[in-house]
């Protein structure tokens, strides 16, 4: 079903510019702040809005756009955990459930209940799957986005019509969310500006500054746009670098000439997109455990469907990784066992890569990242740099929490305020005039919530330049989405690098065009194209 989308004319304050020079005015008053962050993808941003809503003074830094990494490249499932239940690990499941439900009620606009369809082929996974999703609706309480039902097989090929009948015995159905990752990433960084935060996108850390008691006091930053140095003292610096955390942590490391030993384990996961015709309606496909003991999905999400993931270690750390031929292989083979139409190498409109932080206990040595922990963990260093990873984007929000909670215990922060995070909607959703939408749908002004009468206000509103991106757009990204180049728009403000790499590479002559008469700079034209390549580019 196809949601119609009408938009109020209602009247509210204007969004909040984000005037990159006046953003850089204030790192050179070299006030010191209460706290400063390094790392602008989920935990860092989350961090900022939850210490800025207190009334702490911060400031981010981060040396690519935010949610550039891993933030921007999940499989985009706000999901309470059930593979943990599994493991037995209830506290957990209930946590993410709450966190869930609180995401899904503070940005409407940019996320959604998902159904999802099991199919069972043997007359054993039925009760077998539906007890433990029947046990999830139970944690969840009156948090639940809807009840688990079972399928019969004509009621299963009603609900996924490209499924693979042969040998079917029925469906289990259940519940989870869904959103837009780096969309909410930005909601999270124009949220948190509101409340009074500082956020610098493209300003790197390049040193960590200590007191005369080798204490961590700030961080000296670069802007990679002009070269310019800037000293940024605070009380408290958080390390939320997600996977590159250990490359801070060792600059914090060779500062007191002590050796630094990694406690991140990185694992990449590959996803890839084909169109919606493969998946057809508005209901997600898993399979829980495929040849090798992982779980697949087949998610709808903005007009495609997103096929994935893996679970691979790797040892380096690129800002774009490489996916593996055998991580392509794996996905298209064992979608194609449950697939009637099974996709191949041609359909795929893009593939991209995330790579996870997973930490790793002290003594591991089996290089095996399903058994490492998707927790988070928070650590103090002796010089009392505070660094924060792994956990994932549903409970980012009680991560900030535990976060600032460790710095009032270790004295780097006093208290102040409580936590407000979890009844505070997020930008888009702050009049609770929000359109009702699907996330499989194409997507439009729908993610804008109700600042999307404000986009059409933009000159280019009405030109479509592609893929639902209109020249509007593109000026809104740039003037109030600290958007700075052509990657910023069609990667994370638009999702359309994600969606169908081509189409973005078609169109981004028209969005650099903006963009620099927007910004009078370069807009990195050349960076996007070969990016859109790095995409479409099958190993």
């Amino acid at each position: 079903m196809t949601a119609t989308h009408s938009f109020s004319q209602h009247t509210h304050a204007a969004p909040q510019r984000t005037d990159r020079k006046e953003i850089l005015s204030r790192l050179e008053r070299a006030t010191p702040y209460d706290l400063a962050i390094i790392g602008g993808g989920a935990t860092g941003l989350g961090l900022a809005l939850d210490a800025a809503s207190r009334g702490f003074s911060v400031v981010l830094i981060d040396a690519a756009d935010f949610a550039k990494g891993t933030s921007s490249r999940s499989t985009k499932l706000v999901h309470g955990g059930v593979r943990y239940l599994a493991q037995g690990n209830i506290s957990l499941v209930y946590e993410a459930l709450h966190e869930r439900a609180t995401l899904l009620h503070n940005a409407p606009h940019l996320a959604r209940a998902l159904s999802f369809v099991m199919p069972c082929y043997r007359f054993w996974e039925m009760p077998f799957y539906g007890a433990g999703l029947l046990l999830y609706d139970l944690l969840a309480g009156r948090r639940s986005l809807g009840r688990t039902h079972f399928h019969g097989v004509e009621a299963t090929q009603t609900a996924l019509p490209n499924l693979n009948t042969k040998g079917l015995k029925g469906s289990v159905q259940y519940w989870d969310g869904q959103f837009d990752d780096a969309r909410l990433a930005l909601a999270l960084a124009r949220t948190a500006a509101q409340q009074g935060a500082t956020l610098v996108n493209y300003c790197r850390a390049v040193e960590l500054l200590h007191d005369a008691d080798n204490r961590v006091n700030g961080i000296l930053a670069q802007d990679i746009e002009t070269g310019l140095p800037y000293t940024i003292r605070a009380s408290c610096v958080v390390n939320a670098t997600g996977v590159w955390v250990d490359q801070v942590r060792q600059l914090d490391d060779e500062a007191r000439g002590e050796a630094s030993q990694a406690i991140v384990a990185p694992s990449q996961g590959v996803h890839i997109v084909v169109d919606q015709a493969f998946l057809p309606g508005d209901k997600a496909l898993i399979v829980p455990h495929t040849s090798d003991g992982r779980v697949l999905f087949a998610v709808p999400w903005l007009g495609k469907v997103i096929l994935g993931t893996t679970d691979t270690p790797r040892q380096d750390l690129s800002q774009e990784p490489e996916p593996f031929h055998e991580e392509l292989e794996f996905i298209l083979r064992e979608a194609g066992k449950y697939l009637r139409r099974p996709p191949t190498r041609a359909d795929i409109k893009s593939i991209w890569v995330g790579l996870r932080p997973l930490v790793k206990p002290p003594t591991d040595a089996s290089g095996q990242t399903k058994k490492i922990s998707r927790e988070h963990t928070v650590l103090i260093s002796p010089s009392q740099l505070v660094t924060v990873t792994g956990g994932k984007w549903t409970t980012y929000r009680a991560m900030a929490e535990d976060v600032l909670k460790h710095c009032f215990e270790s004295k780097l922060l006093v208290a102040k305020a409580p936590c407000s995070t979890e009844s505070l909607p997020l930008v888009g959703a702050q009049t609770g005039q929000v359109v009702e939408h699907s996330m499989h749908e194409a997507p439009g002004l729908a993610a804008y919530g109700d600042e999307a009468s404000f986009v059409q206000t933009l000159s280019g509103a009405e030109l479509e330049l592609g893929g639902g991106l209109t020249a509007g757009m593109v000026r809104f990204a740039v003037r109030y989405e600290y958007a700075r180049n052509v990657e910023d728009v069609l990667a994370r403000r638009s999702r359309l690098l994600f969606l169908d790499a081509r189409l973005a590479a078609t169109i981004a002559p028209a969005v650099g065009a903006i963009i620099a008469e927007e910004t009078g700079q370069d807009p990195s034209l050349n960076a996007l194209m070969a990016l859109a390549a790095h995409y479409t580019t099958l190993p």
